[in-house]
């Protein structure tokens, strides 16, 4: 089906119709205008729908966008009574999904920050490990002592335990050879040690 082309004034016309007119018209026509018509009188409400999720202006908004994304397709094959209804829905499904995917990255960071503190203090009394009590106050002293350590051995060692590269990776990532990686990483974990020892004995 031909694509019909609309001129600017034709946009006047639009701002009149109703939802649904403007769904069945972009279903014909595939008319990008139609989108925008009704980003403008949608995206207010959206917002305010995806924030009460979310709880940022970023991710609602990024939210709100990526609705809008998907309307250029959605649109085309959906069979819409009642489109405010619809994109409520649908605004509330993306951003309870953006939620569960940002939950699950925050729970794979701290099992990777909790393996790589059980590293750290392998040799050091059971009490020590992570899981006790103080569990949830170590992982914040392991993210506190990572930013403290030098450029280049915070780098290897967030490359090496956070995003699970390896030697050889990581030596292509950062430039270093292989020895300055090795040595970057095994300093980088003592000093992780010593500064979390400290932390504790002035908490």
């Amino acid at each position: 089906m031909a694509l019909r082309f609309f001129r600017k004034d034709d946009k006047k016309d639009l701002l009149s119709l109703t939802d649904e007119q403007l769904v069945s018209q972009y279903m014909l026509t595939h008319n990008r205008e139609i989108i925008g018509v009704l980003y403008e009188r949608y995206t207010h409400l959206l917002f305010t729908v995806s924030y009460k999720y979310l709880g940022n202006d970023a991710d609602a908004e990024d939210t709100v966008m990526l609705v809008f994304e998907k309307l250029f397709e959605q649109l085309k094959k959906s069979e819409i009574h009642n489109f405010k209804s619809w994109i409520y829905t649908l605004t509330k499904n993306e951003s309870l999904m953006h939620l569960r995917r940002k939950k699950s990255g925050v729970r794979m960071m701290e099992d990777k920050l909790k393996k790589l503190e059980a590293e750290l203090m392998e040799s050091v009394h059971s009490n020590h490990l992570l899981g006790g009590p103080d569990g949830e106050h170590r992982i914040r002293y392991l993210e506190t002592a990572i930013n403290v350590l030098s450029p280049e051995q915070k780098q290897c060692v967030e490359l090496f335990y956070l995003d699970e590269k390896s030697y050889r990776e990581v030596e292509q990532i950062t430039g270093y050879s292989y020895n300055e990686v090795k040595s970057h990483i095994q300093n980088g974990k003592r000093n992780l040690k010593l500064l979390m020892e400290r932390m504790e004995r002035y908490e």
